[in-house]
């Protein structure tokens, strides 16, 4: 039963498998509720702070930030890379990694040198293997971004594109649909398009008067404005991070217990032929007798 006993050992090592990927499930799920909650909270205040940026942009005709004007004699674009921290989590940092690599030889077709800011350490080490120059990176986000983490890194390439080094920055990330479809996104972030700075009224006829002036005013919203973006993507990143870690452990289980069904079955056979033998040669043994 040398055979038997092998297969034993098989099962046992499956079921052990299985109750981690269970619990992994389980613990997806939890988190996944969380960062759901975190994503749609971020959406009031991101939507709010661009409906103002809209008034305060179209408002004040004399004053245009950096962040609205294309600067279109640089040669250099940036990407800002928002990936996972851990794996498992089936083909989440793939989809969004070939998204990048295509923008990459987009941007490079096009005869921009590209920078890039890596969030999360996937991401981190799949530019560092292409040989990305990486100006900034933020990794160990945690299941709770906190934006002082991630002002930081983001800012290099904000101030790079306000002093005229960059002609545009680009934001990657996976967005949530729902548990079972999360889609890569590669969106403008700089300049600021007519379609993000869109007013719902459709209205341009606002008038301020601001404390101390309007380019302070505006300068520190459109900042704040850029900053919710980065955020939001963040959050949305990490929401399809647990449900698609959720989805691969579920599948990984179910997958556990196939296996464990069909080494069951082996072992079951492989017992009842040994068993068979055994009887064959007892009966042999009493007829040579």
């Amino acid at each position: 039963m040398a055979a038997g006993k092998e297969i034993r050992g098989k099962i046992k090592s499956v079921e052990n498998t299985k109750k981690i990927t269970k619990a992994m499930e389980m613990v997806s799920v939890s988190k996944m509720r969380k960062a759901q909650q975190r994503m749609r909270q971020a959406r009031p205040y991101a939507e709010r702070v661009r409906n103002l940026a809209a008034h305060l942009s179209h408002a004040t005709a004399e004053y245009k930030h950096p962040f609205l004007i294309p600067n279109d004699d640089a040669k250099t674009a940036a990407i800002i890379v928002i990936t996972t921290d851990k794996g498992l989590c089936g083909g989440l940092n793939t989809n969004i990694l070939r998204a990048v690599t295509a923008k990459l030889k987009e941007l490079d077709n096009e005869g921009l040198a590209t920078e890039a800011v890596a969030i999360g350490s996937k991401g981190l080490s799949f530019l560092s293997r292409i040989g990305a120059k990486v100006v900034s990176q933020a990794v160990q986000i945690g299941d709770r971004p906190q934006l002082d983490k991630l002002v930081g890194p983001v800012k290099v390439v904000l101030d790079a594109y306000a002093a005229g080094k960059l002609k545009a920055v680009y934001l990657s990330y996976t967005r949530f649909i729902n548990t079972m479809r999360q889609e890569p996104v590669i969106e403008q972030l700089l300049p600021l398009t007519d379609a993000q700075m869109a007013m719902q009224d459709g209205q341009h006829g606002w008038d301020y008067i601001y404390e101390p002036e309007a380019k302070v005013v505006i300068d520190e919203l459109l900042l704040r404005y850029v900053e919710a973006l980065v955020y939001h993507a963040t959050a949305e990143n990490v929401a399809s991070e647990q449900a698609a870690r959720m989805v691969a452990m579920k599948s990984a289980t179910d997958n556990a217990g196939n296996v464990i069904a069909e080494l069951r079955l082996i072992y079951n056979k492989t017992r009842q032929a040994a068993i068979t033998k055994e009887l064959s040669e007892i009966v042999a043994g009493a007829a040579a007798v």
